[in-house]
């Protein structure tokens, strides 16, 4: 009987066995599952390389904010308009030089 499961009768009285069979649909299913894989990987790559390009573009804009923010940070802090807030807003003065006094270590 276990002969007879892998047996079939074609309409011209030969016998064909299942196992080419068999074989040839495990072998079609695992190529369309490769096909498929394929797809798949190729489409995740340009997703992630359109993340990419959006990310070093938003890193471009970053750096360029970045030098903006020091240029300003440093025209801010610049000896010539602290003094002059400080002489102009403040009403600071400089001390006169008989009042200074020098600390040596």
């Amino acid at each position: 009987m276990g002969g007879r499961a892998t047996l079939i009768a074609s309409n011209a009285g030969r016998v064909v066995s299942l196992q080419p069979l068999l074989v040839f649909t495990a072998l079609l299913v695992l190529v369309l599952a490769s096909a498929f894989g394929v797809i798949h990987s190729s489409h995740e790559c340009r997703r992630l390389y359109a993340v990419l390009q959006q990310l070093e573009a938003d890193q471009w804009h970053l750096h360029e904010d970045y030098g903006r923010l020091l240029l300003e940070q440093s025209t801010w802090a610049s000896h010539y308009r602290v003094e002059r807030v400080a002489t102009r807003e403040l009403n600071m003065q400089a001390p006169p030089i008989e009042e200074l006094t020098v600390v040596r270590p």
